[in-house]
């Protein structure tokens, strides 16, 4: 509940005073050209002076990105000093596969995963278990769990998985990754806070008590914000079309719209107790970094002189 004697939370000022206590991470996608590379090495360096909580590295559908998912991972432990929480799926994968992947992982020092039931391959009509492999995130998440003392995060979903047949069954769902020993959630994307809020309120009532981190989305482009929506089942509210309405040619329009929609929502869920953001940057950094320096999260003094 919003404590009504906080002028923050009364304001929802988007230029009130810093949250700088609360923390950030980032997600970005294994590069698959040389351009592509070039373009998510200047990204990382860009956010790492933010001193995230941790950066994930994502999986293809299908896992058709696992070697370049493991190549990044990697590069982030040799070259950085960020902690990369590596994407893992059930997809394509022996149960055998999949573990050597994790002791693996163990070895080169990760020790934070991101563990998903993954996405079907491109032209399946839905998602099967492959033959000897995980059949879900929850089964994922304990034989992680089994192999090594790593830090757990999965999915959650404020407007339901896609592939579920109602709330109480994602939220059960939900609640078996956790039993099975998921340290935290991180959220698809949403745009309305109070969504956030009622989802929480609904996890409390089936005993979900890990923290539901919220993953946010800077808007760099509408036509792929519809893209990714229909795949995910996530809503796009009507006046976020509206603001975007007209702008398809005017790119730096945009990104300053698209930085005050997600920091002012930042804004509010930090009023309502969020402490924890989650942003999945599409590997470019700008908007995210014009984001979190209007929170007031900032590079060290050190940072900046390094």
């Amino acid at each position: 509940m919003i404590d009504q004697n906080n002028a923050l939370a009364r304001s929802g000022s988007l230029f009130a005073d810093s949250i700088s206590d609360a923390n950030v991470s980032f997600e970005f996608f294994p590069p698959k050209t040389p351009k592509m590379e070039e373009t998510l090495w200047a990204s990382i360096k860009k956010l790492e002076v933010l001193s995230p909580s941790f950066v994930s590295v994502t999986y293809g559908a299908g896992g058709s990105t696992r070697e370049r998912t493991h190549n990044t991972v990697k590069r982030l432990l040799d070259e950085t000093k960020l902690k990369p929480a590596a994407h893992l799926t059930c997809v394509g994968a022996t149960r055998e596969e999949v573990d050597d992947v994790i002791r693996d992982y163990h070895t080169a020092g990760v020790r934070n995963i991101v563990a998903l039931r993954g996405d079907p391959p491109e032209g399946a009509e839905g998602y099967q278990p492959h033959d000897g492999g995980y059949a879900n995130a929850t089964e994922l998440v304990a034989g992680i769990r089994a192999i090594g003392d790593f830090d757990i995060s999965v999915a959650a979903y404020p407007e339901i998985h896609p592939d579920s047949p109602n709330l109480a069954a994602d939220l059960d769902n939900l609640k078996r990754k956790i039993d099975a020993g998921a340290n935290r959630a991180i959220t698809q994307f949403f745009f309305e806070t109070d969504q956030y809020f009622r989802f929480l309120d609904h996890c409390q009532s089936f005993g979900i008590d890990v923290p539901i981190v919220p993953g946010i989305l800077p808007v760099s482009n509408f036509k792929t914000l519809k893209n990714f929506a229909g795949s995910t089942g996530a809503s796009i509210p009507q006046w976020l079309g509206e603001l975007f309405d007209g702008l398809d040619d005017r790119p730096d329009t945009r990104a300053l719209i698209a930085a005050t929609v997600a920091g002012e929502m930042c804004r509010k869920l930090y009023a309502g107790g969020v402490k924890d953001f989650h942003f999945y940057t599409l590997n470019r950094a700008d908007l995210t970094f014009a984001v979190c320096h209007m929170l007031g999260h900032r590079p060290s003094k050190q940072e900046e002189g390094a």
